[in-house]
């Protein structure tokens, strides 16, 4: 058992390259890591006192009774889970390099990392993959109610381009794209709201919704084949496929499709669509254009292929 002064862990951002919403349904989806880091410091304490230092919120608590805060539910969630293990009473400092704001899956990779801290300090062996996979997302179904597919926390943890499926699990790495861009709209509605206006337009035409899925899913497995070929143009023609199909949902809005136009006015650019679930936060494009006068924050971004790292001091 490995006794450290202090458990240092990184996990990446990610984006969905593409699968959103139907990945709820048991259908395949892309997503990647992204150079963009959530950094947490673990630092065992001589009493059984819990202190978080983070942009959400500061935190003082006891571990015997852990008071709640809402603003730090991902991360208390993670501590409970592993409450009884826990040798005495700890620091965690908390640090991003991009904002919550945006949507580069801060609350996967914020729990990936402190999931991450508390099973090595409990252990004192920092976990396998995909033992801290299974508990990053049981803490995220837990917040949640159940709901999170966990593709964000698939390529947190494991870093890359990832292929992934919910049910039967399948999570293979896959080889990398060219270089992306990322813009932002400035705001965005958040993913359980999304679901559940989509989920209201579908009340009446529940077998097209499905049929939808369906397309979603062959959309994906052809970009993922087209990824294996290395042929960039064909899996830019499904992006915008998969972008029309996300339009049918209803999670497209005036911001975003004007963004996407804008983007494919660009000869540079094979590709563009929605990354995540839509009505507002960002997109995605196949490409890079430096001359592109875009009136949208521009999020730089490139795949990382680190995944969740723990270091101890």
């Amino acid at each position: 058992m490995h006794v450290a002064s202090e458990i240092k862990v990184s996990a990446p951002g990610s984006i969905m390259l593409m699968g959103e919403h139907a990945v709820l349904f048991g259908h395949r989806a892309l997503a990647c890591a992204v150079d963009k880091y959530m950094h947490v410091s673990l630092q065992p304490r001589d009493d059984r006192d819990v202190v978080i230092d983070s942009a959400l919120a500061n935190y003082h608590s006891s571990l015997d009774q852990l008071a709640d805060d809402d603003r730090l539910s991902f991360v208390l969630a993670a501590i409970r889970r592993f409450q009884s293990q826990l040798p005495s009473g700890f620091t965690l400092s908390i640090r991003s390099e991009f904002s919550h704001t945006v949507g580069l899956g801060s609350s996967a990779a914020v729990t990936a990392a402190v999931v991450a801290a508390i099973m090595a300090f409990a252990t004192g062996e920092q976990p396998g993959k995909e033992q801290l996979f299974d508990q990053a997302l049981a803490v995220v179904h837990e917040v949640q109610d159940g709901r999170g597919s966990g593709t964000d926390l698939v390529a947190s943890v494991y870093g890359g381009l990832i292929a992934y499926t919910v049910k039967p699990r399948q999570i293979e790495a896959l080889t990398g794209i060219p270089p992306i861009s990322l813009y932002y709209a400035g705001y965005k509605t958040r993913t359980p709201d999304v679901l559940k206006i989509v989920e209201a337009r579908s009340a009446s035409q529940s077998q097209i919704y499905t049929d939808l899925y369906k397309l979603m899913h062959q959309t994906t497995v052809a970009a993922e084949s087209a990824i294996a070929a290395q042929d960039w143009r064909e899996l830019g023609k499904l992006m915008d496929i998969y972008q029309g199909l996300m339009d049918a949902l209803g999670v497209c809005d005036k911001t975003i499709a004007d963004m996407i136009w804008r983007l494919r006015g660009s000869d540079q650019i094979d590709g563009v669509k929605i990354s995540g679930s839509g009505l507002g936060d960002c997109v995605i494009a196949l490409g890079r254009d430096a001359t592109l006068e875009m009136p949208y924050e521009e999020i730089p971004v490139a795949v990382s292929a680190k995944g969740v790292e723990v270091n101890y001091a």
